[in-house]
């Protein structure tokens, strides 16, 4: 399990005093009020940022960092992450996982008990997540994640055991 977790992504400056436009990429965009501090991914380091103020602009959030007052400061990094500590994370209900540390999981069947694939991806549709198996025989298979088809999920050995339901294979 990676020691961060990813909040969002910059994807535009807003306005010329530093402060810059972001994707939120977690459920409550919302939590952005309640961080101190972020580290942006530049892609050969971290640099740790302390979140100033945050406003909310349709569904992005406005994030003013401490000591970047320009826009020349913080242009460079359109596109990059803003990453999280894990424990300074949303606390996770029963049966809730981050998709970072189910990307690149093994995926078994129930029946027969055997590798079927790895989960490529989650697709967060508003009912309910559907998960993206490259399978081993069927190429992308689409997997919703409901209680009918996830059997059990274990981050710690990254695998995921499910139930293929009827239909589900191409």
């Amino acid at each position: 399990m990676e020691k961060q977790l990813q909040a969002g992504v910059i994807t535009s400056t807003h306005g010329i005093r530093g402060e810059v436009k972001v994707f939120p990429t977690t459920d409550d965009a919302q939590y952005f009020r309640e961080l101190k501090k972020v580290y942006l991914d530049t892609g050969k380091e971290q640099i740790p940022l302390e979140i100033e103020h945050v406003k909310f602009f349709k569904q992005f959030a406005i994030l003013k960092f401490k000591g970047i007052d320009n826009i020349n400061d913080i242009e460079k990094y359109k596109g990059k992450s803003l990453m999280i500590d894990r424990e300074d994370a949303s606390p996770l209900g029963e049966d809730e996982y981050y998709i970072g540390d189910m990307i690149g999981m093994d995926v078994y069947t129930d029946d027969p008990a055997e590798h079927f694939g790895v989960l490529r991806d989650v697709l967060e549709t508003g009912a309910n997540d559907v998960y993206i198996i490259d399978s081993d025989r069927h190429g992308e298979v689409l997997v919703p994640a409901i209680r009918q088809c996830i059997l059990n999920v274990d981050t710690e050995k990254n695998e995921m055991h499910i139930h293929l339901m009827e239909g589900l294979l191409p």
